[in-house]
């Protein structure tokens, strides 16, 4: 198969992004007094606005041509049905059965109902107060300790949907391998009363099982026994072995299966944390909203579907008007971790430089994610995006109601998101400046000498994503949502989403390295800054 920018569709495209580049944002919505309501769709409970987007009908026929061309249909189908489409490790990548109640064809429905019947009853004993800690004391703390796709999406998830909070557990995060973090978490707890759940598919992470192993010795050193152990650690793992060799019981080890990966797993046992300090309701509602936003992404036509949009749009921006990140700005103090969530979803699913026939792409893949919420980024980085030299499309997320309404305070809120993305459509031109600085009461000369420092130069795209409300079910569509458009992206790319090997070779330097800081042989070829970094270190110690 040939590579996606030999097509002539590719071809086309660029020509017809050099015509279309001389074009406004406001030129585009004077040309067509119904853009605004062409270039809006809505499913799952989400509605995505992307007419503020430098394009046409015909750059969206050219990148349906270019998705059809690509064979996306079929490639969804096999994502859905279970076919392998983690080439490198031979794998299927099944996290949609992870929320799939209709029964669709080939999901792993028996042995995913079974890890949720007994989450199910875990966290009942757990809120009821059936399963208590040492010394008969109720559980009030749960910890949970992982890393990547075993921290993020849990945590983001939690921070989400606090409003929703059902029981009075306290959740506590640990990924860090550095001892601040655990010592922090630790130091205000109550051992007989804490619940820590472990989570590593092949519990031999280093980073968590170095604080699995420090929580452990928490316990000695406050006075219980190793046998407590059993009663205060929870393991979600493909490894069951490792777990029970740390002391888990086996009814207290939850499964991962090879056919979900990290990134992708918050829909599995990897979402205890959600459930218990949610509630198992609220988890059930967060795969229901995903749900939705499959059945979206499997039976609509590409141009009504809306992964499908997302991810035609940042193939345009990247591969053909030379984008090299993507800012994400979700006004919504609960989506805290939202961005940081998609970093590792997107980066480390699409950050590839080789095709799925092992040829070097000789084009721009994944772009780097960034952004933060609500109006903090307007007084820092939204400088950048408005006046910078880097072009930086943007998506903005905004929830119509508000968690905790107060006073006038959502209002504003809504004004400045709608705001952000009108600035950076219309800009503000030099003569608009001059009239602007006049009216303020500068002379002619002044105001021309200041009007290109106050000029904006517009035309920088952006979608805006409407949710009703961010409850459990919006939440779950809004994660599949990205998760379908960086799936879709790396069919577009030819690239495979669902391996990490970049992730490796750190991991296998480290512990080279690490054997050296402890007084061992340098690592063979070691570079000289790293042998002089790591005699630093020695000397210091």
């Amino acid at each position: 198969m040939s590579l996606i920018s030999k097509s002539i569709i590719w071809q086309r495209l660029a020509e017809h992004q050099a015509d279309i580049s001389k074009k406004s944002l406001v030129d585009l919505f004077q040309a067509d007094p119904s853009r605004a309501q062409k270039l809006r769709i809505e499913a799952a409970g989400v509605t995505l606005d992307y007419s503020k987007n430098l394009i046409n009908q015909q750059t969206l026929d050219l990148l349906y041509e270019l998705v059809i061309e690509k064979n996306l249909g079929e490639q969804i189908k096999q994502l859905m049905k279970g076919g392998v489409v983690n080439c490198t490790e031979n794998r299927q990548a099944l996290h949609t059965s992870l929320r799939c109640d209709s029964g669709r064809e080939n999901c792993q429905q028996k042995r995913v109902n079974t890890t949720f019947r007994r989450m199910g009853e875990f966290v009942n004993r757990v809120h009821t107060g059936d399963y208590r800690g040492s010394n008969n004391k109720f559980i009030t703390d749960v910890v949970n300790i992982g890393i990547g796709g075993s921290h993020l999406g849990p945590m983001m998830v939690n921070e989400a949907l606090l409003p929703y909070k059902r029981s009075s557990l306290r959740c506590h995060f640990v990924s860090n391998v550095d001892s601040s973090e655990i010592h922090h978490v630790l130091e205000d707890l109550d051992p007989e009363s804490t619940l820590f759940i472990v989570a590593s598919k092949t519990f031999t992470t280093t980073e968590t099982l170095t604080n699995a192993n420090t929580a452990r010795q928490w316990f000695v050193d406050n006075s219980l026994a190793d046998a407590d152990v059993a009663r205060h650690f929870i393991a979600v793992t493909a490894n069951v072995e490792n777990a029970k060799n740390f002391s888990i019981e086996e009814s207290n080890i939850f499964p991962m299966w090879d056919w979900v990966g990290g990134r992708y797993s918050l829909w599995s046992a990897i979402g205890l944390p959600i459930a218990l300090c949610m509630g198992m309701d609220i988890f059930d509602e967060l795969r229901a909203g995903a749900e939705e936003m499959d059945l979206h992404f499997l039976d609509t036509p590409f141009e009504q579907n809306m992964p499908v949009i997302m991810a035609s749009l940042s193939l345009w921006y990247i591969n053909f008007w030379d984008a090299h990140s993507t800012a994400v700005l979700p006004y919504d103090h609960h989506l805290t971790y939202f961005t940081k969530y998609l970093q590792q979803l997107d980066m480390e699913s699409n950050g590839k430089q080789v095709t799925n026939f092992g040829e070097r792409v000789p084009y721009h893949t994944s772009p780097i994610i960034w952004g933060d919420v609500g109006t903090n980024g307007q007084h820092s980085f939204h400088q950048l995006l408005h006046q910078g030299t880097r072009f930086i499309p943007t998506d903005f997320i905004i929830s119509m109601q508000a968690a905790y309404p107060m006073r006038n305070h959502h209002a504003l809120l809504f004004a400045n998101c709608l705001a952000q993305s009108r600035a950076l459509m219309t800009g503000k031109t030099e003569a608009e400046a001059v009239e602007e600085l006049i009216k303020q009461g500068l002379d002619k000369e002044d105001a021309e000498s200041l009007a290109p420092h106050k000029a904006m130069p517009g035309s920088r795209p952006s979608n805006t994503l409407l949710l009703k409300e961010l409850s459990p079910k919006r939440l779950g569509a809004l994660i599949a949502l990205y998760e379908h458009k960086t799936f879709v992206q790396s069919v577009l790319w030819d690239i495979n989403a669902f391996d990490q090997w970049g992730v490796e070779l750190g991991k296998e330097l480290s512990s080279e390295i690490y054997s050296a800081l402890c007084g061992h042989d340098f690592p063979e070829k070691t570079d000289p800054s790293t042998r002089n970094l790591i005699e630093d270190y020695r000397s210091a110690i």
